[in-house]
């Protein structure tokens, strides 16, 4: 993958993941629509933002870390049998979600979250190929996928909240579990065939 090619990858992953409602833009909606003020939807995104961003760097670490002590061949073994796994994981448990989390939440509330569903969902995992191709540049992958995933979160958030209303999940559903085991899965099997 070019350097160019990375970089939009890393942007489009958060950008993918900012369209996904498990990712936090529907629970900041809830929390909009219960308050009745948008403003509480837009309150929710930056916690829920940083847990997101703590759950990636999380991954980043470990995998720079490992880029330091392991050979690149079985950091990218080892990524991407944990990607397949993952993903096959997510096939068989699409409903495995940490529920302990109610409507009247803090920020810290909001922050553990988030963390603990991007954590659950392999968020961090799937920048694996990127990160392990652009070791050294862990701060700059976490910046630009963290605020693909703002940008590309706040405004369903707030589309949703102000015009369509959690109606439209009824009605235009899109089976994100699946289409995210399936990336996991996909994601696992380039891993090891990169550079």
């Amino acid at each position: 993958m070019s350097h160019a090619g990375s970089w939009a990858t890393v942007a489009l992953l958060g950008a993918f993941h900012g369209l996904n409602p498990a990712m936090g833009w529907l629970f900041a909606v809830g929390l909009g629509l219960q308050e009745r003020r948008w403003r509480a939807v837009v309150s929710a995104l930056w916690p829920i933002t940083l847990g997101h961003a703590l759950s990636v760097g999380a991954v980043v670490l470990l995998l720079g870390a490992g880029g330091l002590t392991l050979p690149p061949r079985t950091l990218r073994l080892g990524a991407g049998a944990l990607l397949v796994g993952f993903g096959v994981f997510r096939l068989l448990r699409p409903g495995a979600h940490f529920r302990w989390v109610g409507m009247r939440v803090g920020f810290g509330d909001l922050v553990l979250w988030s963390f603990l569903m991007a954590s659950a969902h392999g968020a961090g995992l799937m920048l694996a190929p990127v990160v392990l191709e652009q070791l050294g540049h862990g701060m700059l992958i976490v910046a630009l996928h963290t605020a693909a995933m703002l940008m590309v979160m706040a405004a369903v958030a707030l589309i949703v909240y102000h015009t369509l209303g959690l109606g439209v999940l009824r009605r235009a559903w899109v089976n994100i579990e699946l289409v995210w085991a399936v990336a996991l899965i996909a994601a696992g099997i380039a891993t090891p065939l990169l550079r």
